[in-house]
């Protein structure tokens, strides 16, 4: 039975969502042990305003820059493995969750394990403020010793086995960062939760828990698509989507499958460049070529992590004093 489980939050100016998710978090039936606020390198004053409104009920970290969401999710996932709790439940800043979303994840990890599952996560339903279904998992297809899809396995417990998931609230053993180290922080933007969440069900899936409600507030709700995409930030972030999936296709798949990808891929920049796109044609086929070669590093939560130098007690470093000083005569 779990003893103890820090909130794992990782926010990047975006002080309004973050201040609904932390009420929520702080309203559980079942109370967290310790809430942990990781600042992705805001610019907005967001580790100040903690330190100085929330210090007596969350621990704030800032990282120097931002490293993107990978980078960011992997140093959240170290600082909550580091704090030692016995589980992690991890979150970005616009996932509000349920009263009653953390207890009923730890009471379906108790249910599998009494039905003799040994699930490496359980993660709640999500749906947008609007109550449409969003970040719906990839659900598990093992077939059952008669050949059957045995998904439907846990289905009277409210539950569904997955693979393939998100970091909206999920809840991780420690042990299963232990086994199967971080998430891969060279991803940079997208995929890394899907990648990771892929990595730790290759011998057991996770579960989705149908009674785990939270709302995810994304300011741009629905499927990632570059031909829409108006910011500028982000339409650039489109490449590592491409290389990160190409990538994770070619280390999941036959290389038949990866050469079908990257003609699809070619094929779809053909498409954009017709219609005079070249800009996102180029984002798409550099990306999905740079995924033929990427090999992002795997990294133990075992190895060396100073935390003394990312929590913030006081007023927050600005990430330009982390710059190299400008060459003087």
């Amino acid at each position: 039975m779990t003893r103890t489980v820090s909130a794992v939050i990782l926010t990047y100016n975006r002080r309004s969502l973050l201040t609904e998710c932390l009420a929520a978090v702080h309203r559980q039936s079942r109370p967290v042990d310790h809430v942990l606020i990781i600042d992705n390198g805001g610019t907005d004053g967001t580790a100040e305003w903690l330190v100085e409104n929330w210090s007596e009920r969350v621990e704030v970290y800032r990282l120097p820059c931002n490293r993107g969401s990978a980078g960011g999710f992997h140093a959240a996932m170290r600082i909550g493995y580091e704090r030692g709790d016995d589980a992690i439940w991890l979150m970005d800043d616009d996932v509000i969750p349920a009263t009653d979303a953390l207890e009923r994840l730890l009471n379906a990890r108790e249910t599998l394990k009494a039905h003799g599952v040994d699930a490496p996560f359980v993660l709640s339903t999500a749906r947008t403020p609007e109550g449409l279904l969003t970040n719906v998992p990839e659900v598990d297809q093992t077939l059952n010793s008669i050949s059957y899809l045995q998904w439907p396995m846990m289905l009277s417990e409210g539950m569904v086995p997955v693979r393939r998931a998100t970091f909206v609230s999920i809840l991780l053993n420690r042990e299963v960062l232990r086994e199967h180290g971080l998430p891969l922080a060279d991803l940079y933007m997208w995929v890394e939760d899907t990648e990771f969440t892929d990595r730790v069900t290759r011998t057991a899936p996770g579960f989705m828990v149908g009674k785990s409600k939270v709302v995810h507030a994304r300011s741009i709700p629905g499927a990632l698509d570059i031909r829409t995409e108006r910011d500028p930030v982000r339409l650039r972030n489109h490449y590592f989507l491409r290389r990160n999936w190409m990538y994770l296709t070619r280390r999941r798949s036959k290389w038949q499958i990866t050469g079908r990808r990257l003609f699809q891929e070619v094929r779809y920049a053909t498409k954009l460049l017709v219609t005079g796109d070249r800009h996102r044609a180029w984002t798409v086929l550099s990306g999905a070529w740079a995924g033929l070669f990427f090999k992002p590093a795997l990294i133990g939560v075992e190895s060396p992590c100073d935390l003394d130098n990312l929590r913030v007690v006081g007023p927050a470093a600005s990430c330009v004093a982390t710059q190299a000083p400008a060459a003087t005569a």
